[in-house]
């Protein structure tokens, strides 16, 4: 073990009640400068003409490499036990989501 990964196993991080809600996001657009990504997270709801940004997150190229592995990493361990996420190609196919171009639904 190398002496970054010993100081990241003593690391703390604070999750407020806030944040520990969560902010559910269905729609998400990634742009890039020379010297940051930028990762807008947004929420498509039917019946509504835009999507609203909920959040935004910028990171250094660096960190936004190490965001890709992670998640990787996570997705592997995901499909491990809960078997693979389908992302549908036909429009006839099931879906466990939405498709970002429903019209109408109402309440």
């Amino acid at each position: 073990m190398n002496e970054n990964e010993k100081k990241q196993q003593g690391l703390q991080i604070e999750l407020t009640p806030d944040k520990a809600q969560g902010e559910y996001a269905n729609f998400a657009i990634i742009t890039h400068s020379s010297s940051e990504f930028i990762v807008d997270f947004a929420r498509m709801l039917p019946g509504l003409a835009k999507a609203q940004v909920r959040s935004r997150v910028i990171l250094a190229p660096e960190h936004a490499k190490r965001l890709l592995g992670a998640l990787q990493e996570n997705i592997m361990r995901y499909e491990h036990s809960f078997g693979a996420i389908k992302i549908p190609q036909v429009k006839d196919e099931p879906r466990t989501i939405a498709p970002f171009n429903v019209q109408g639904g109402e309440a």
